[in-house]
């Protein structure tokens, strides 16, 4: 029988390349170099993250999420390199609908379009349908992003639809949000022993 998210608990989840654990205030020490010498990571992101300071901002925000039970972040630990690679989290969580989005994500420059985002979501997404007996994962994008498109596509996310001009940008102006998603049933007749071979 599924267990229900708990925001308490001290969910780590891993396989033998990947390691994610809670995210926590003295992981700025990991995360800080990303934020001041790649900014350009969070050109899409309607939280931005770059600089110290955004870094700071976004490290507690998700801290303050997790304690109100509506997020739960995870910090990202490669495990061939022995570093830390990125983060990414559950948000949007209603256990009363089984219903969650996974994002947030985001990886420094020499791990992305290596198989570690692979790793990441298979641990994330079976930790969602199998731990948490959630029925649906939902995954939202900036429209105009094509990589972060492509890699949902690539774990097996059909795609719902166009948010038309759901958010506003850092820069000014809004965006449209593309949303994708998986559900249960999907994920037990074949996305995950699809993504399970793309491994």
């Amino acid at each position: 029988m599924p267990t229900k998210f708990n925001a308490t608990a001290n969910y780590v989840l891993e396989d033998d390349t990947v390691l994610l654990r809670p995210l926590k205030i003295e992981d700025l020490e990991y995360l800080l170099p990303y934020a001041v010498n790649e900014p350009d990571t969070w050109k899409y992101s309607n939280v931005s993250a770059k600089h110290a300071d955004g870094m700071t901002r976004y490290v507690e925000t998700a801290l303050k999420n997790r304690a109100e039970a509506r997020e739960y972040a995870f910090i990202v630990y490669d495990k061939k390199s022995g570093e830390y690679a990125g983060s990414t989290r559950f948000y949007d969580i209603q256990p009363q609908l089984d219903s969650l989005q996974l994002g947030y994500t985001w990886y420094g420059e020499k791990f992305r379009g290596t198989k570690l985002n692979k790793h990441c979501k298979f641990l994330l997404l079976q930790f969602a349908f199998e731990e948490l007996g959630m029925e649906r994962v939902e995954f939202r994008a900036d429209a105009r992003n094509q990589r972060s498109i492509a890699a949902m596509k690539s774990l097996g996310c059909v795609v719902e639809g166009i948010l038309r001009s759901n958010m506003p940008l850092e820069e000014g102006g809004r965006r449209d949000s593309i949303v994708l998603s998986i559900l249960k049933s999907e994920w037990e007749n074949g996305v995950k022993e699809g993504l399970r071979a793309k491994l």
